[in-house]
């Protein structure tokens, strides 16, 4: 999409990171900002700005990580992750991730919605991670583990179905084209 931090790209106005901000808002207790690089561009938020904890670009397992090191030297026993261009994901997500986990024990809860065939596609970059994962993660990582359904497959993990709603909750914003569907997703009052 042109290059640059897809997180500022504006829908409606506001910034794509400004509306997962305001999804979180009222489902946890702190937000942090997962930002590698132009850090100034996100002062804005006036949220915590954590660069990956290992060098070289990791991917979205390295932010996972840089979350779990913030959050471990913070006090806190789980985080849950959200990716900065899906701007229409559940405001019950972390409610139905925390659940999931209370019910199955599980130390990772990745989100999933039907496929249509019968299967769940997985939504890996939304989760509710065990903090205490975080050094056989950076193991993980410095062995070259990049892809994050293989890391998770390692542990207790499950997932949780989200079905509600008239689309994918799920929907992340890619091209021009995805802007025009969210806001046509806005003016139809789905969200």
């Amino acid at each position: 999409m042109g290059g640059g931090h897809k997180g500022l790209i504006k829908l409606r106005g506001q910034s794509l990171c400004s509306h997962v901000i305001d999804r979180f808002n009222s489902q946890v207790d702190s937000i942090i900002l997962n930002v590698n690089t132009d850090k100034q561009l996100f002062l804005q938020y006036d949220l915590p700005l954590v660069s990956d904890s290992i060098d070289g670009f990791a991917g979205p397992l390295a932010g996972v990580l840089a979350g779990m090191d913030w959050a471990s030297k913070n006090g806190y026993e789980y985080i849950v992750t959200a990716a900065a261009d899906t701007p229409f994901f559940p405001l019950n997500l972390v409610k139905r991730l925390t659940y999931e986990r209370k019910n199955n024990s599980s130390s990772i809860v990745l989100a999933s919605t039907p496929d249509g065939n019968n299967s769940q596609s997985i939504h890996p970059t939304f989760g509710l991670w065990e903090v205490s994962l975080r050094e056989d993660l950076r193991n993980s990582l410095n062995e070259g583990i990049r892809k994050m359904v293989k890391w998770t497959a390692r542990h207790q993990s499950s997932s949780c179905v989200f079905t509600e709603g008239k689309f994918d909750r799920f929907f992340n914003i890619n091209t021009p084209e995805d802007i025009f569907l969210a806001e046509d997703i806005i003016d139809k009052g789905w969200v």
